[in-house]
Protein backbone atom coordinates (compact mmCIF):
# COMPACT_ATOMS: atom_id res chain seq x y z
CA UNK A 1 0.00 0.00 0.00
CA UNK A 2 2.68 2.24 0.36
CA UNK A 3 4.28 1.97 -2.92
CA UNK A 4 0.97 3.07 -4.38
CA UNK A 5 1.00 5.99 -2.31
CA UNK A 6 4.20 6.68 -2.83
CA UNK A 7 3.30 6.67 -6.71
CA UNK A 8 0.10 8.81 -6.05
CA UNK A 9 2.54 11.42 -4.44
CA UNK A 10 4.69 11.40 -7.40
CA UNK A 11 1.93 12.23 -9.60
CA UNK A 12 0.73 15.00 -7.39
CA UNK A 13 3.89 16.66 -7.43
CA UNK A 14 4.51 16.34 -11.31
CA UNK A 15 1.16 16.83 -12.48
CA UNK A 16 1.58 20.26 -10.27
CA UNK A 17 4.79 21.25 -11.72
CA UNK A 18 3.31 20.46 -15.50
CA UNK A 19 -0.18 22.45 -14.65
CA UNK A 20 1.98 25.87 -14.18
CA UNK A 21 4.21 25.43 -17.21
CA UNK A 22 1.07 24.90 -19.25
CA UNK A 23 -0.57 28.53 -17.44
CA UNK A 24 2.62 30.27 -18.46
CA UNK A 25 2.12 29.38 -21.79
CA UNK A 26 -0.41 28.87 -23.77
CA UNK A 27 1.61 29.36 -27.10
CA UNK A 28 3.32 26.65 -25.63
CA UNK A 29 0.29 24.47 -26.19
CA UNK A 30 -0.06 25.52 -29.84
CA UNK A 31 3.29 25.20 -30.74
CA UNK A 32 3.47 21.95 -29.34
CA UNK A 33 0.60 20.84 -31.87
CA UNK A 34 2.60 22.90 -34.74
CA UNK A 35 4.91 20.22 -35.38
CA UNK A 36 2.78 17.75 -36.55
CA UNK A 37 1.35 19.37 -38.62
CA UNK A 38 4.55 19.46 -41.02
CA UNK A 39 5.02 15.64 -40.69
CA UNK A 40 1.27 15.17 -41.86
CA UNK A 41 2.16 18.43 -44.57
CA UNK A 42 5.26 16.22 -45.58
CA UNK A 43 3.40 13.56 -46.06
CA UNK A 44 0.31 15.24 -48.10
CA UNK A 45 3.87 16.84 -50.11
CA UNK A 46 4.69 13.15 -50.72
CA UNK A 47 1.55 11.99 -51.95
CA UNK A 48 0.99 14.38 -54.26
CA UNK A 49 4.51 13.95 -55.85
CA UNK A 50 3.37 10.53 -55.62
CA UNK A 51 0.64 11.07 -57.71
CA UNK A 52 2.46 13.84 -59.98
CA UNK A 53 4.71 11.18 -60.67
CA UNK A 54 2.37 8.63 -61.80
CA UNK A 55 0.18 11.17 -64.06
CA UNK A 56 3.76 11.96 -65.49
CA UNK A 57 4.11 8.26 -65.99
CA UNK A 58 0.90 7.92 -67.30
CA UNK A 59 1.52 11.09 -69.51
CA UNK A 60 4.63 9.39 -71.03
CA UNK A 61 3.51 6.53 -71.48
CA UNK A 62 0.85 7.93 -73.62
CA UNK A 63 2.96 10.37 -75.39
CA UNK A 64 5.24 6.79 -76.26
CA UNK A 65 2.04 5.00 -77.74
CA UNK A 66 0.90 7.99 -79.84
CA UNK A 67 4.99 7.89 -81.02
CA UNK A 68 4.67 4.62 -81.69
CA UNK A 69 1.28 4.49 -83.60
CA UNK A 70 2.64 7.63 -85.73
CA UNK A 71 5.92 5.76 -86.56
CA UNK A 72 3.34 2.46 -87.76
CA UNK A 73 1.39 4.72 -89.80
CA UNK A 74 4.59 6.41 -90.98
CA UNK A 75 5.42 2.90 -92.20
CA UNK A 76 2.09 1.85 -93.53
CA UNK A 77 2.45 5.18 -95.89
CA UNK A 78 5.86 4.53 -97.11
CA UNK A 79 4.70 0.86 -98.13
CA UNK A 80 1.47 2.15 -99.62
CA UNK A 81 3.75 4.92 -101.59
CA UNK A 82 6.53 2.22 -103.05
CA UNK A 83 3.57 -0.22 -103.77
CA UNK A 84 1.84 2.65 -105.95
CA UNK A 85 5.15 3.13 -107.85
CA UNK A 86 5.77 -0.88 -108.64
CA UNK A 87 2.12 -0.20 -110.51
CA UNK A 88 3.36 3.23 -112.18
CA UNK A 89 6.69 1.10 -113.07
CA UNK A 90 4.70 -1.33 -114.08
CA UNK A 91 2.23 1.28 -116.22
CA UNK A 92 5.15 3.78 -117.75
CA UNK A 93 6.77 -0.09 -119.36
CA UNK A 94 3.85 -0.49 -120.76
CA UNK A 95 3.25 2.77 -121.47
CA UNK A 96 6.90 3.45 -123.20
CA UNK A 97 6.01 0.25 -125.04
CA UNK A 98 3.12 1.67 -126.54
CA UNK A 99 4.39 4.95 -127.84
CA UNK A 100 5.25 5.72 -130.88
CA UNK A 101 8.74 7.70 -131.05
CA UNK A 102 7.73 9.25 -134.33
CA UNK A 103 4.20 10.62 -133.13
CA UNK A 104 3.81 13.99 -131.56
CA UNK A 105 3.34 12.34 -128.19
CA UNK A 106 6.72 10.22 -128.83
CA UNK A 107 8.77 13.14 -129.89
CA UNK A 108 7.47 16.00 -127.13
CA UNK A 109 8.14 12.86 -124.54
CA UNK A 110 11.33 12.48 -125.87
CA UNK A 111 12.24 16.24 -125.04
CA UNK A 112 10.65 15.55 -121.92
CA UNK A 113 12.75 12.72 -120.85
CA UNK A 114 15.85 14.48 -121.53
CA UNK A 115 16.12 16.14 -117.95
CA UNK A 116 15.10 12.74 -116.37
CA UNK A 117 17.78 10.21 -115.63
CA UNK A 118 15.88 7.26 -117.37
CA UNK A 119 13.10 7.02 -119.48
CA UNK A 120 11.32 4.68 -117.06
CA UNK A 121 11.63 7.54 -114.65
CA UNK A 122 10.20 10.25 -117.15
CA UNK A 123 7.28 8.17 -117.46
CA UNK A 124 6.55 7.54 -114.34
CA UNK A 125 6.82 11.27 -113.45
CA UNK A 126 4.39 11.84 -116.83
CA UNK A 127 1.76 9.57 -115.87
CA UNK A 128 1.72 10.82 -112.48
CA UNK A 129 1.18 14.22 -113.17
CA UNK A 130 -1.87 12.84 -115.66
CA UNK A 131 -3.87 11.12 -113.22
Amino acid sequence: MDSIDKLLAELKTEYKEVKPQQQQSKSATAKAFIPPLPKSASLMDNILAEVKANFAEEDAAIELKKQQELEKERIRQEQLKAKQLEGLKIQAKEWLAKVDPLSSEGLWFERFAESYPSKLEAAIEYLRSNE
